[in-house]
């Protein structure tokens, strides 16, 4: 009997063209490659590391901006040979001679450092000696690297914690520092961003300090702005290369809503069929034996994913597909990513950890179980799928929540949207003032530092040597007058990168194992006792939160319910920095002090989402001073709305939720990282007020960047609002998973009206 031919990815998704749950179907055409010569040829030792065909135009681009010492931000599609960008300048410079120079690699995770290593090593260049320092390497290895190595592959949280603070070891390799590469650059956003940004301040200055001045260069994901962000956070000029020369096949992108067969029946919920279509998806393709990717956002979601396809495949193939997240043995990952690379997989269902650039080999199909979040990580993830100029499929399918359906029912802004910038705030104070501490224990701080943290360094200095931190030290004929370093220990070691460090909480069991740690701002929210705390995978629910010590205890749990605290905010404008008119409404930008008092918690269900309890607490208020951006509503608005007394409480509140939850289109972020308070009278402004905060100390950036696209946001907020078919309102516009009010009030049809009278439309 012959073998069936299986379908081609254009012929799959043409028999899908009937489903109904298939909205939109996208055609990207081929591209041809666009090749570039250098400026400067290359000695002819490393000569042989170009590709037969050339480069890439957008490859040469940067490696002249590079060797002329400029630095850069290339910021092109995935697989379009961003490593090369710079292996060939630092080839380069170490082949020059006769002292070889050196080289920093900056990678989010050990997995891209160790792929990275790989990929150097393979080049074969002479006198370049590669090799990893992070966590995993032994005292032994990490003396080997100090003495050895020219090309370092390590992250940020090395560099501050075990580099900068004993410079004096790596003196040799400072001095003769040419580049630092910081790859997946998209990844530098809000606080994480905001704390590497001072860590690279510190490395600037420590090089100066040994008399080098690197060039910097900075790989990432499509991103808006990308050479604003890089220069933030190195504190440079920055080129950004952007237009991408590399070839591509023609690519298909289906939108796909679970819902379009909802009968009405709220027995199943959207979200379950979300994972349900994904699975469905998946299986079809590997039987067709299309090499697929699945993208889900959570790491329960991996599993329940995975699990569903493999029951839906036969015995042979089901062993083909495997899920890939974090929680995962380092062997068992690596285990995971040779057999994608070698074809011995025909699908991986993973978390976000595959988004990133680690060499997976061809794919041919892409699935997205929910918008990630940004169109940045969109076509991230997408581009995941497709071998050189070979057709490529990609699939979003859409969840519940405001943005997705947002763009699976507006197909042009999804397709013709420019990616959202990433911003930084440098001047957070709860994040400068601890790395300037660290400077200070680096090397004195003096005036000449004004060089790296202008217009800051003498009120952070007042501040730390009140705090009884730093300590003026007089001139001596040895040193002059500087600010050093007073109290115990290394300072780097309490300063987390992912986090403001404010009253930072540990999460540990009982016997005293370390979980992780969360913010103190946020720490009433998320391990109050009673909560279900989700970990790598485990979930564990909090036993007791020691006010004292600052310590969650938790013990493991089954993951088969959720919890959702119940909370009551309260906010004061400390100061307004600017405002502007907005069709008949005000909105503006400052700074704020949120004052949150979680007062219980609900228990559901993880898979029904079925309330299964509901229980108070006893918890001090927190607060929590960071920037927002308001919008005003005057007595004149909500009358020419028709919304009364009683129905304007549940507006703003719809509105407030819906506007949090439509952010993430002109931001590169997510609900979680802001926060927001809706009232019908606040005493700062003396009228109604909708206020949307970043939800970290001192402020991440978001705020600033809502504030500059308030008009398109309360107009994108209307339109979310007012495209979804619901009658009251549900988890696709107006209610939000984590409402601190259990979403109540909610009034769907007022808000929309308030809106409109906003707008004046």
């Amino acid at each position: 009997m012959a073998r069936r031919t299986p379908p081609t990815l254009d012929e799959f998704v043409t028999a899908l063209g009937t489903d109904p749950r298939v909205v939109h179907v996208e055609r990207s055409p081929e591209r041809s490659a666009h090749f570039a010569k250098l400026a400067q040829p290359l000695p002819d030792v490393i000569e042989d590391l170009v590709p037969e065909q050339g480069l890439w135009s957008h490859q040469a681009e940067a490696i002249n901006h590079a060797r002329a010492g400029h630095s850069v931000a290339i910021a092109t599609g995935t697989a379009s040979g961003k490593s090369l960008c710079f292996q060939l300048p630092i080839a380069d410079a170490i082949a020059a001679g006769p002292l070889p120079a050196t080289a920093l690699l900056l990678f989010p995770t050990k997995a891209l450092a160790q792929d990275q290593l790989r990929s150097l090593t393979a080049l074969k260049v002479p006198g370049l000696i590669a090799a990893t320092h992070d966590g995993d390497s032994s005292p032994e290895e990490r003396k080997w690297t100090r003495t050895h190595a020219n090309v370092l592959l390590t992250n940020p949280e090395m560099l501050h914690m075990s580099m900068l603070p004993v410079h004096a070891n790596w003196g040799t390799y400072f001095k003769r520092l040419r580049y630092v590469v910081i790859d997946e650059l998209h990844m530098l956003r809000g606080m994480f961003g905001s704390n590497v940004a001072q860590v690279l301040r510190r490395l600037r200055r420590i090089c100066a300090h040994y008399g080098s001045d690197p060039v910097f260069i900075f790989t990432s994901a499509t991103i808006g702005d990308p050479s604003v962000l890089a220069s933030t956070l190195c504190g440079l000029p920055v080129e950004a290369v952007v237009d991408d020369g590399s070839p591509r096949g023609e690519r298909l992108f289906v939108l796909w809503d679970p819902d379009g067969i909802n009968d009405g029946s709220e027995e199943e919920p959207k979200s379950v069929s979300s994972s349900r279509d994904t699975a469905e998806l998946m299986s079809a393709l590997v039987k067709d034996d299309h090499r697929t990717i699945a993208f889900c956002r959570s790491r329960k979601g991996t599993e329940l994913v995975t699990a569903d396809v493999q029951r839906r495949l036969t015995k042979r193939l089901a062993p083909s597909v495997r899920s890939y997240r974090g929680g995962y043995l380092t062997s068992e990952r690596r285990e995971i990513e040779k057999e994608l690379f070698d074809g011995t997989l025909r699908g991986v269902v993973a978390t976000t950890a595959l988004e990133l650039g680690i060499d997976v080999g061809g794919l041919d199909a892409c699935i997205l179980n929910g918008f990630p979040g940004t169109i940045a990580s969109m076509w991230q993830q997408a581009g995941r799928a497709g071998r050189e100029s070979q057709q490529s499929l990609a699939v979003l399918v859409a969840g519940d929540d405001q943005l997705d359906q947002w763009f699976v029912h507006n197909p042009t802004e999804l397709f013709q949207r420019s990616p959202e910038p990433a911003v930084v705030n440098t001047n957070n104070p709860y994040v400068l003032y601890p790395h300037l501490a660290c400077a200070a224990f680096e090397l004195p701080l003096t005036d000449a530092d004004e060089a790296w943290w202008p217009d800051v360094l003498d009120d952070a200095i007042r501040e730390l040597v009140q705090d009884d931190l730093l300590k003026i030290r007089m001139p001596t004929a040895r040193a002059g007058l500087g600010a050093v370093w007073s109290g115990r220990g290394r300072p780097a070691g309490g300063v987390g990168l992912r986090s403001a460090n404010a009253n930072e909480f540990r999460i540990a069991t009982a016997d005293g194992s370390l979980i992780g740690t969360v913010d103190g701002a946020r720490a009433f929210r998320l391990v109050h006792p009673g909560s279900i705390y989700l970990h790598q995978g485990t979930a564990w629910r909090v036993t007791e939160l020691d006010l004292d010590d600052h310590v969650a205890i938790v013990e493991p749990h089954d993951g088969g319910e959720y919890t959702q605290p119940r909370a009551v905010t309260d906010i004061r404008i400390l100061h307004t920095d600017e405002e502007r008119e907005i069709g008949t409404a005000t909105v503006c930008l400052g700074t704020v002090e949120v004052e949150t008092t979680v007062i219980g918690y609900r228990r559901f269900d993880t898979f029904t989402r079925e309330q299964l309890g509901m229980h108070e607490l006893d918890l001090p208020s927190s607060k929590l001073v960071t920037r927002a951006f308001w919008y005003i509503i005057d007595d004149h608005i909500t009358s020419a709305a028709g919304v009364g007394p009683a129905e304007l409480p549940g507006a703003l509140h719809a509105a407030e939720h819906a506007g949090i939850g439509i952010l993430p289109l002109f931001a590169i972020c997510d609900r979680w990282d802001v926060g927001g308070v809706s009232t019908p009278y606040l005493t700062e402004t003396g009228a109604a007020t909708i206020v949307i905060h970043d939800a970290y100390p001192g402020g991440a950036g978001m705020a600033e960047l809502g504030f500059a696209a308030a008009d398109r946001h309360l107009r994108a907020t209307l339109e979310l609002i007012e495209a979804c078919e619901c009658d009251a309102g549900c988890p696709s516009c107006i209610q939000s998973p984590k409402c601190g009010n259990g979403n109540e009030p909610l009034d769907k049809v007022a808000a929309i009206e308030l809106l409109r009278a906003m707008l004046s439309v």
